[in-house]
């Protein structure tokens, strides 16, 4: 079984790895969230073991953009926090389960087994507005029987508009889920990936379903 560990303090990193290969697992490892995230999207695991306090990126940030990605590998959170509403921060970004520090070897192996045994979770659905067609499993894009080719950045922006159709969606939302978190460059480079997109999905089929709301945001409608 081939595993992903994701943490920062190097010990601990090595202490982890060297107990999981002794139980048969393959393991690599990131030390920075960004690099993990590389790691994950570039390989196939089984699992990922996940830190929530890293350097670049932290791991709700890691988990949150895999799952935009449509990646349902099994994931484990660790972190030194404890408490009700940092559990519920990591299941709401994705996560399969988490493990509060310190925390006993014998356990995370356990849980580890049991999420590996379950696998990844069933995949989402695609959405529809109209006869445009987003699948967020296979990064798919069609008009009709069309396929259209986006950049994974074009995609992600398309996805967090498709979910809310009809909707506004703000500039910030956008931010929000498309970037990372820690995203700090020009807020209107979502008017380029917004044009980029109209170009794909719209102009080529005579169609105006990606709408400026002026002041406010974009809507996607299905036309």
């Amino acid at each position: 079984m081939r595993v992903l560990l994701v943490e920062d303090e190097e010990r601990l990193a090595d202490l982890i790895k060297g107990g999981l290969a002794g139980e048969g697992f393959a393991v690599d490892v990131a030390h920075d969230g960004r690099d993990g995230l590389w790691m994950a999207t570039e390989n196939t695991y089984d699992v990922i073991v996940l830190d929530v306090m890293l350097p670049r990126m932290n791991g709700y940030a890691v988990c949150a953009r895999l799952r935009e990605a449509g990646d349902w590998t099994p994931i484990m959170m660790l972190t030194a926090k404890d408490g009700i509403y940092d559990e519920a921060e990591a299941l709401d970004n994705g996560a399969d389960d988490y493990l509060a520090k310190p925390f006993s070897y014998v356990v995370l192996l356990a849980r580890l087994r049991a999420l590996v045994r379950r696998g990844g979770r069933e995949r989402p659905v695609a959405i529809s507005v109209g006869d445009l067609v987003i699948d967020p499993a296979g990064l798919r894009c069609r008009r009709g029987e069309v396929g259209i080719g986006l950049t994974p950045k074009e995609f992600a922006v398309l996805h967090a508009l498709a979910r809310r159709p009809g909707e506004v969606v703000s500039k910030s939302e956008l931010l929000a889920q498309a970037w990372d978190f820690s995203y700090d460059g020009d807020p209107n480079i979502v008017e380029v990936y917004i044009s980029a997109l109209r170009r794909k999905i719209d102009v080529p089929f005579g169609r105006t379903t990606l709408m400026t709301v002026r002041g406010a945001g974009y809507r996607l409608e299905a036309v």
